[in-house]
C-alpha cells in the first residue's frame, strides 16, 4: 500500500497513555484525528481512573494489557494503529503480541520498546526508579506522581512497573513499527533504543527535538507521523 493510499484510508487509532496519566493526555490529538475522519479510542489503564477502585491499586502489567486488548477487540474492520506513550510501550507490545487480530501499525511515542523478559523497572533509568520509590512510600502499592505536577495525574500501581513482560512472536504479525524519539529532555531513558533502532530496516524512526510530552510539545509533527503526512 502506498503512502497516498494510506492517507485516503479511514483508520482507527487506539491511544495508550504513560505512567501516572489517563486517556485525557490524548484529548488534543484525539480531537485532531477525529476531525480528519478517523476513529479514536483513548484508553485509561486500570488504577489510573479519576476515582480508581480498590482493585486498581493492585493492577499489574497483565491487567493493563488486558484493558488494551478489550479496546482492540472492540474496534471495527478498519486498520488499527496502536500508539503508546512512555510506560505504555510495554502495554502496547504485550497487547499486539496477544491480540486475536493484531494492529496494522504500532507507534511507540517516546515509549519503551520492550523485549521478552523486560520489566519497566529494568529498562527505566535511576531518575524514574527514584521517582517510583519516593512515590510508593505512602502505601507501598502505588507510586504517587511527583509533587506539583498536573493534578489529573494519579498514583500508578507499582506491580505494573515490576512485572516482567512475556512476549511470543506476535509482534512479527504487525506490518509497521514506528518509533518517535523525543531528544529534547536530559532525563530520557530512551537514547539507547533510539541508537539501536534508527538503523534497523524494520523500523520507521523519527527524532523530534522536544520534551517527553510529545503530544503537547510537537502535536503537528506527531499528527503528521500518525497520519502518514510527515515529510
Amino acid at each position: 500500500m502506498t503512502t497516498d493510499e494510506r492517507k485516503e484510508q479511514r483508520r482507527t487509532f487506539v491511544l495508550v497513555p504513560g505512567a501516572w496519566h489517563g486517556a485525557w493526555v490524548w484529548d488534543g490529538m484525539a480531537a485532531r484525528l477525529r476531525a480528519a475522519g478517523h476513529r479514536v479510542v483513548a484508553v485509561t489503564l486500570d488504577g489510573l481512573e479519576p476515582e480508581p477502585s480498590p482493585e486498581g491499586t493492585t493492577a499489574n502489567l497483565d491487567t493493563h494489557i488486558d484493558r488494551v486488548l478489550v479496546a482492540l477487540d472492540g474496534c471495527g474492520p478498519e486498520p488499527v494503529t496502536l500508539c503508546a506513550h512512555s510506560y505504555g510501550g510495554f502495554v502496547a507490545a504485550g497487547a499486539a503480541d496477544r491480540a486475536a487480530r493484531p494492529p496494522e501499525r504500532l507507534v511507540f511515542c517516546d515509549a519503551f520498546v520492550p523485549a521478552d523478559g523486560d520489566s519497566w523497572w529494568d529498562r527505566a533509568n535511576d531518575h524514574y526508579r527514584q521517582r517510583v520509590l519516593a512515590g510508593a512510600r505512602a502505601d507501598g502499592r502505588t507510586a504517587a506522581p511527583s509533587p506539583g505536577t498536573d493534578p489529573r495525574r494519579r498514583p500508578h500501581p507499582v506491580a505494573s512497573f515490576l512485572q516482567r513482560l512475556r512476549l511470543g512472536d506476535g509482534m512479527d504479525r504487525v506490518a509497521r513499527r514506528t518509533l518517535v524519539h523525543a531528544s529534547g529532555w536530559p532525563a530520557t531513558p530512551f537514547r539507547p533504543q533510539f541508537d539501536r533502532l534508527r538503523t534497523d530496516p524494520r523500523w520507521e524512526v523519527h527524532d523530534l527535538p522536544v520534551g517527553h510530552a510529545v503530544y503537547d510539545e510537537a502535536p503537528d509533527e506527531l499528527f503528521a507521523i500518525l497520519t502518514d503526512t510527515a515529510r
